[in-house]
């Protein structure tokens, strides 16, 4: 017949800390004849584990921090980490990151790296080294889990300052526009002005800039530009009938730094002139019978019922609508008037 009896373990000591001490081995003897000299005994070891709980607040190890940023850091991409230390483990260390003054906000924002627990700053908005040099974030570490058991030793949170140092990076040129449209008459004489672009250097040094037109080697070259200046002339007369529109590329460059390099779509309109006489659409031969009379077949008004038409003749000009809307039909100075013929406009 078998004898059981239970032994209780409890603690000794009150508010056991499992950051200072997590494993404890404990001896266990236990007698027989309520351990009287005769009686047996036996031993064992059990081994405790003290488990976690959050009475631990996360903390930045320092107040301030400061991190290098060029201005050229792409959007999205981590631009610096900051941590704080948590000494509990799990759940319980887990932290939340947040950037409390809004204007920092509006420019980074942090994340949780769920492996190593770090802040990871990314932007938002890109830089800019000539608008603002530097920020401040204002950033907080608080625990995600809490346990209000332990509300009473504070609040389970720590700020720290991150300064921000933009660093300068040499940009290309920048346009004052997004792209140009001008216009010229196709009658200009070569050398004309037909606009100009502008360009500067955006940062602070304010590098001279120059520019060129980008020319294909299939394609005649009709403008030019003057290096300096960015002013557009023509090159070479122009034919609206031929080429209304010319579409260029112009490229700006710093002249310290030639490698560094901006475009910009130029469009050229070419305004008409008149500068095309009207052509008539026809050159048939026309063929009538000699025994034709006047006024046989002809059109059912009074006004034409004397006259028999024979052909109607129709002209085009080249020109734009606005220098060849109307034509006069009329039989060449010069040349003797036949009686048998006649031409009216029909206006």
């Amino acid at each position: 017949m078998w004898f059981l009896s239970v032994g209780i373990i409890r603690t000794a000591l009150a508010d056991m800390d499992r950051e200072a001490r997590e494993h404890y081995s404990v001896v266990i003897q236990a007698k027989d004849m309520a351990g009287q000299v005769g009686g047996l005994s036996g031993s064992t070891t059990i081994n405790i584990t003290l488990t976690d709980v959050n009475d631990n607040p996360p903390r930045f190890p320092q107040k301030n921090y400061q991190v290098f940023v060029p201005e050229s850091a792409q959007v999205g991409k981590p631009v610096g980490k900051i941590k704080a230390n948590d000494d509990d483990v799990g759940i319980n260390a887990e932290i939340k990151y947040s950037i409390l003054n809004p204007d920092a906000a509006a420019v980074f924002e942090i994340h949780t790296d769920r492996d190593s627990r770090e802040g990871v700053i990314t932007l938002r908005k890109p830089l800019n080294y000539e608008k603002k040099k530097q920020y401040s974030l204002h950033i907080s570490a608080e625990n995600t889990h809490l346990d209000p058991r332990f509300s009473y030793l504070g609040s389970f949170k720590d700020e720290a300052t991150l300064r921000v140092t933009v660093g300068d990076v040499d940009e290309p040129p920048l346009f004052s526009m997004d792209y140009y449209i001008m216009e010229v008459f196709e009658n200009a004489r070569v050398g004309t002005e037909v606009g100009a672009v502008t360009a500067r250097d955006p940062d602070s040094k304010n590098s001279p800039v120059r520019y060129f037109i980008e020319q294909r080697e299939d394609k005649d070259v009709y403008f030019d530009i003057e290096s300096i200046s960015g002013v557009i002339r023509t090159a070479q007369p122009l034919d609206r009938e031929d080429t209304p529109w010319h579409n260029l590329t112009v490229m700006a460059t710093e002249e310290d730094n030639p490698s560094l390099q901006s475009h910009v779509p130029v469009t050229v309109q070419v305004l008409d002139v008149n500068d095309n006489p009207p052509q008539l659409n026809t050159e048939d031969e026309i063929i009538i019978c000699e025994s034709t009379r006047a006024g046989q077949a002809s059109p059912s008004t009074a006004e034409l019922s004397l006259f028999f038409v024979i052909q109607t003749i129709t002209a085009v000009d080249k020109d734009d609508f606005a220098n060849g809307k109307g034509f006069s039909f009329s039989f060449p100075e010069g040349v003797p008037a036949n009686p048998n013929f006649t031409i009216k406009d029909n206006e």
